[in-house]
């Protein structure tokens, strides 16, 4: 049995129901959108965040319809803002895999992730899911400032380590806490616990970004993404701002004025991974990852053990170790 496979046990078989819905939810009579949707949905990742949504919904009460539409919104929601985020970033693939507008171009592909935003505030409104849909929505409100916020900084190259770690909350964890908070409300959870989730959630989303900023530092990566794409589309990272934090001012300038060139080639793209992995920055980063997964797996600690809180410790610890 695979690790996700273990993590979903308790849940296989409300995934399996839910899989089966969502795909249904998602017919159409218009032959583009049909065959674009099939692709999307033939391309699916580990389907993390509907699992959050189910055990957090199993750690706090029981799974029921609710909980169904947690996970489709936060799925259609995820998938919106996927699809945009490869426009906006001009990115050719995901996961190994062509992207959506890699293969149609931009304006079908806004129309897709409009497509899907649309489908997500439909099933809000028509079964009165407003509790829902508020939670979901104030995430994609904050996933739309870190965006912006990340591009503000990329312009100016001026990032922090305080502005790096509000970027990747509003932008990764902030999703993750949607996923905790919705499927414990839905289960019945009173605001206490629900709070806890939320916590819960951005330190796992927090730890799975930094994991995932680790391997853009990996020379061969199994991630699913180009290796020092991050360095290429001015994204200051945490192993690098660390990294340049205890550099010398004349090493310091001559990578900023290097990640600064607009012609910046993978000669120099490698310079600059080198230069990362001859200092303290992965190591920092790693320190950083486990000290937010220990956060997490201490908030669930306070809530009865069960084999749905044992799978999200499992979750929580495949996040850091997985290898892409």
């Amino acid at each position: 049995m695979s690790s996700i496979d273990k993590i979903k046990a308790p849940i296989a078989s409300e995934m399996q129901e839910f899989e089966k819905s969502f795909r249904a939810s998602l017919k159409t009579n218009v032959s583009l959108l049909g065959i674009i949707t099939s692709y999307i949905l033939k391309r699916k990742g580990k389907q993390m965040r509907p699992m959050f949504v189910f055990l957090t919904a199993s750690l706090n009460g029981k799974i029921n319809k609710s909980t169904h539409n947690a996970a489709a919104l936060i799925e259609l929601m995820h998938t919106a803002t996927l699809v945009h985020d490869d426009v906006v970033d001009e990115s050719f693939e995901r996961r190994g895999f062509f992207s959506v507008n890699a293969l149609w171009k931009n304006k079908i592909s806004v129309l897709i992730g409009d497509y899907f935003l649309a489908q997500g505030l439909l099933l809000a409104v028509r079964d009165k899911e407003f509790r829902l849909l508020e939670i979901v929505s104030d995430a994609v409100k904050e996933m739309s400032e870190g965006e912006l916020l990340q591009i503000e900084k990329a312009r100016r190259l001026d990032i922090t380590e305080e502005i790096y770690f509000e970027i990747i909350r509003k932008k990764t964890a902030t999703l993750l806490a949607a996923c905790a908070v919705a499927g414990s409300v839905s289960a019945g959870a009173d605001e206490e616990k629900a709070g806890l989730m939320k916590s819960f959630g951005e330190h796992v989303g927090i730890a799975f970004q930094l994991k995932d900023d680790l391997f853009d530092f990996q020379k061969k990566n199994l991630a699913g993404k180009p290796t020092g794409n991050d360095i290429k589309e001015k994204k200051l990272t945490l192993p690098l701002i660390q990294a340049l934090k205890s550099a010398a001012e004349s090493e310091k300038r001559i990578i900023m004025n290097t990640i600064r060139d607009p012609k910046i080639n993978s000669k120099k793209i490698n310079e600059v991974m080198d230069f990362v992995l001859q200092t303290n920055g992965i190591q920092y980063t790693e320190e950083k990852m486990i000290n937010h997964r220990d956060s997490a797996l201490n908030i669930l600690k306070q809530f009865p053990d069960n084999p749905a809180r044992e799978s999200l410790e499992e979750l929580v610890n495949y996040t850091v170790l997985r290898k892409k």
